[in-house]
């Protein structure tokens, strides 16, 4: 799969002219009908085989260097419109979605917002989000509901917003959120949000190992700070190399190679992730046990990954894991994935 040679840059005024529109919000109807009446997008959760975090800045976040890949387990959004002036609501099914804000504090929610406000219309949908992503598994969920929503409301909206001014959105609302609208695999730059899109040789396999419980993302960052200071490397900007993508494992993923990518993979936060959940040694090590060329922490944790040789050593590491009764469940998943798609309209 080949890649295009520019990065992809997103600003944070996303939505520039619009907020500051003077105009009252209209229905999209008073354009015309929208085409579709009913909207699903599929889009997909990520593993970061490589996550360099830089030292702490002065506005509390940390420069990246992530090698992102989207992974074949996906959240599907479903938007469908909700009567005028009754504003967005949102509902949600699927394992642990006792965890799912159900408010506008959600993702899903606020790419909505952003998007009616960017074309000046009344955000009356209902967003419905059918979860298989694991819920504060450090695979980016919840800014893979982001994408999917904003892609689906675009389209039952009938509003056509061009790529590059969606993608702005995404980098406003989060850090990964681009990333989730554009899938296969890129590195992140800044916070994350600057992508440049990598090239794939080759199909690789994933088991999933899904914990009990979450950590939290800020959490964890601010564990991989402490950590640093007990260690007397210092965390600031100063004190901590500026992130860098590796040559050899940028290597790895055009050559397709499992094994020299498992021998490339990299997580600055597994560390800190572990230190907060002890437990998720015990999961990284019987993996390991069960054949796994490489296991790591994905993201911020607490789900790990593992990178399997084929299929079938994928499926026998699954059952192994669950055997071992180290976590809640094992999925199997392939990379890279497309990102988020409109896999239904229905008028």
């Amino acid at each position: 799969m080949s890649a295009p040679d520019s990065d992809l840059f997103f600003t944070s005024d996303a939505a520039d002219d619009a907020a500051g529109a003077d105009r009252a919000p209209r229905r999209p109807a008073d354009d015309g009908p929208s085409a579709s009446t009913t909207v699903t997008a599929r889009v997909p959760a990520k593993v970061n085989v490589q996550l360099s975090v830089g030292g702490l800045r002065p506005d509390g976040f940390h420069d990246l260097a992530n090698v992102f890949l989207a992974v074949g387990l996906y959240d599907e959004i479903t938007v469908t419109p909700t009567a005028p002036t009754e504003g967005p609501r949102i509902t949600c099914s699927g394992p642990d979605t006792h965890h799912v804000p159900l408010d506008r504090s959600n993702l899903a929610l606020r790419a909505v917002d952003a998007l009616a406000l960017r074309h000046g219309i009344s955000p009356d949908v209902h967003v419905h989000i059918d979860k298989d992503i694991p819920v504060a598994g450090g695979m980016a969920g919840g800014s893979a509901d982001a994408a999917g929503a904003l892609l689906a409301c675009d389209t039952l909206w009938g509003t056509r917003t061009p790529r590059e001014e969606l993608l702005a959105i995404c980098a406003e609302l989060g850090s990964d959120v681009p990333f989730s609208l554009v899938g296969g695999a890129a590195l992140g730059r800044g916070r994350g949000e600057v992508l440049t899109p990598l090239e794939v040789g080759g199909t690789f396999h994933w088991v999933f190992a899904v914990a009990d419980g979450g950590l939290s993302t800020p959490a964890v960052y601010r564990e991989c700070d402490r950590l640093r200071e007990r260690r007397g490397t210092g965390s600031g900007v100063g004190d901590v190399p500026e992130p860098e993508a590796s040559p050899v494992l940028l290597a790895a993923l055009r050559s397709g190679d499992p094994h020299l990518l498992a021998a490339n993979l990299s997580n600055d936060l597994q560390p800190a992730a572990v230190s907060l959940l002890p437990s998720l040694g015990d999961t990284l090590a019987a993996g390991r046990e069960a054949g796994a060329l490489a296991a790591l922490v994905s993201g911020s944790g607490p789900t790990c990954a593992f990178l399997a040789e084929d299929a079938a050593s994928a499926s026998d590491i699954a059952v192994a894991l669950r055997d071992a009764d180290v976590c809640r469940d094992a999925r199997t998943a392939t990379s890279p994935a497309e990102g988020a798609t409109v896999i239904r309209a229905e008028v």
